[in-house]
């Protein structure tokens, strides 16, 4: 039988956005989508088998609640990006789709019930990434940590990849649980230039992700760290290859590079849309700062076959 918990709804599109420092320009069309931006069409008896599978563990996937494009060539490869903790986010950003609100406590058999659904999908590379939970003492640092344990207690040999939230103000004790239960790779996106944070990301601080990432390179040295951003929100750039360069000097391993693509008209809209070519030439550009790897594409997310990303000679713990 399903578990079932009873979980509030959260606010989306205008209502989510109405109290955001930055005003979102509602009535800015975006340009129109050029051919290159054709995602695999979601639709496939596989896509409904794993949605299935996923709703019967109670279990969110970002691939859902982002609507990202790619979710129906990950989904029929057999994989996904798990998101713990709920789907209410306690942040604003209006480049994202998941619902704002106050979250429901946390459910104490979620490690359990992700560790049974990755067993059954027979997965040997799996993704765990989360809300944004300021309500939280840790920011759910224990919760990333019960999460790790269980899965790999599961399925020996597999190897985890977590994409965590800031933490903002909660950096030292979420760490510290990441730190006695090590993820194979640590993501945390920078997502946008620092002129845009204000606009793009409210309540979350350039710098601060900065650090986070440095932290995290300091207390797990062999830890690979990976981060990406979202092009197209008006960035020049030049302010694209000085975060680039930020984050190398901040221990930054691994860099994912993809399109903005606006969710409703509610959100930000597109400033432009980066050719295939662009994109190729930045993760040359990239590549040649000391990237371990580079992804970048108009289609390509964080977690972005993540597998194929990840350093080939790390070991799961």
């Amino acid at each position: 039988m399903p578990h079932v918990i009873d979980t509030p709804a959260g606010l989306r599109g205008a209502d989510k956005l109405a109290r955001i420092p930055v005003k979102v320009d509602s009535a800015r069309a975006s340009p129109p989508k050029p051919p290159w931006l054709r995602a695999r069409d979601p639709g496939t008896a596989v896509v409904s088998a794993l949605r299935e599978r996923l709703r019967s563990h109670t279990l969110h996937t970002v691939c859902e609640e982002a609507d990202c494009p790619n979710i129906g060539e990950c989904f029929t490869r057999g994989t996904a990006t798990f998101m713990i903790m709920g789907d209410i986010c306690t942040r604003r950003c209006p480049f994202c789709d998941v619902g704002h609100g106050r979250p429901a406590a946390l459910d104490a058999d979620e490690p359990r019930r992700l560790a049974d659904a990755v067993r059954e999908m027979r997965l040997r590379y799996v993704v765990i990434t989360s809300v944004d939970r300021d309500d939280l003492r840790d920011g759910g640092g224990a919760h990333f940590a019960a999460c790790i344990d269980a899965v790999r207690s599961a399925m020996p040999g597999i190897r985890v990849e977590v994409l965590t939230p800031d933490f903002r103000g909660r950096e030292a004790l979420a760490l510290d649980h990441l730190a006695a239960t090590p993820p194979d790779v640590f993501n945390h996106n920078i997502e946008t230039v620092e002129r845009l944070y204000r606009a793009v990301r409210p309540g979350a601080d350039y710098q601060g992700s900065l650090n986070l990432i440095a932290r995290v390179k300091r207390q797990l040295p062999n830890v690979p760290t990976k981060s990406g951003l979202m092009l197209g929100l008006g960035e020049t750039d030049e302010e694209v290859l000085a975060t680039l360069r930020d984050l190398r000097a901040h221990g930054c391993d691994i860099l994912t590079l993809g399109q903005y693509l606006r969710p409703s008209s509610a959100h930000l809209p597109v400033d432009r849309y980066v050719t295939p070519e662009a994109f190729d030439e930045w993760r040359r550009v990239a590549l040649g700062m000391g990237f371990v790897e580079v992804a970048a594409g108009p289609l390509v997310r964080s977690s972005y076959r993540a597998d194929e990303l990840a350093p080939v000679t790390q070991e799961a713990r």
